[in-house]
């Protein structure tokens, strides 16, 4: 994940509905809601290509049997890459460095044991009437780049329009929490997060943008200390009207 321009928040990068693009390290992803049905993934490619985005329903890829059933195999690996480097994994202050590198990265990817449905939505939407924008801005956000494995953290900011169903203020920061805690890249982080919030709650337009620090811009490559990448996607009326984007961009602001 390189990116090292930064953007300005705005209402001028508004693009044609059903598009996805990234303008300076900005996505502005969208995702087209069929006439009457609730609003599916972007289809796959012909071919063996996995789509783009995939759907938030989809099943949990590990569970905590298969971390302790792989926790051995994975210090085996941190074994290998530390003689790799030249160390000796005997040394006293290696010794129990694999097992611990191999927890803390299950630890750091733990996302994958989780399901919006069974483990985040739950009985966490209710039925209210009330149509003035929700947000949730400054959610501390930490995640792992999957280029190069190293941390990527910054804040995320999520506003949406309810259509007569809230989500559990809580629950925007779980949803935030599941999928950063996978080997990501931000644009599709951004994106994952609003989808999911689209789905499952039809409202009239969602919003989100994440601030982060890539570390393997900080720590490696160009070694910009001080550059951000800000990211965002708006769907339904934050995308469709300028005044609503505006908005939430102001108020997350502020």
């Amino acid at each position: 994940m390189e990116h090292s321009k930064q953007t300005q928040f705005g209402s001028s990068d508004k693009k044609d509905a059903g598009t996805s693009s990234v303008v300076n390290g900005h996505c502005d992803g969208m995702v087209k809601r069929p006439a009457g049905g609730p609003s599916q993934p972007p289809a796959a490619e012909s071919g063996s290509q996995r789509p783009v985005m995939e759907s938030w329903r989809e099943d949990r890829t590990r569970s905590v049997e298969d971390n302790e059933m792989r926790l051995p195999s994975l210090a085996a690996a941190y074994t290998t890459i530390l003689r790799g480097l030249g160390e000796d994994p005997q040394r006293q202050g290696l010794l129990k460095t694999p097992w611990r590198a191999a927890t803390a990265m299950q630890f750091f990817t733990k996302g994958y044991q989780e399901k919006i449905i069974a483990d985040v939505l739950n009985d966490a939407i209710f039925d209210e009437d009330h149509d003035e924008m929700v947000i949730v801005k400054d959610i501390d956000m930490f995640s792992m780049c999957e280029h190069h494995l190293v941390p990527i953290f910054g804040r995320v900011h999520i506003g949406y329009l309810p259509n007569k169903r809230v989500l559990g203020l809580s629950k925007l920061a779980r949803i935030v929490e599941i999928y950063s805690r996978r080997l990501q890249v931000q644009e599709r982080l951004t994106k994952q997060i609003a989808v999911a919030i689209t789905e499952a709650l039809q409202p009239t337009g969602v919003g989100v943008v994440i601030e982060a620090t890539h570390m393997c811009m900080v720590m490696r490559g160009v070694q910009k200390m001080n550059s951000k990448t800000v990211t965002s996607t708006m769907l339904g009326v934050f995308r469709e009207d300028p005044k609503t984007r505006d908005e939430f961009l102001t108020l997350i602001r502020s």
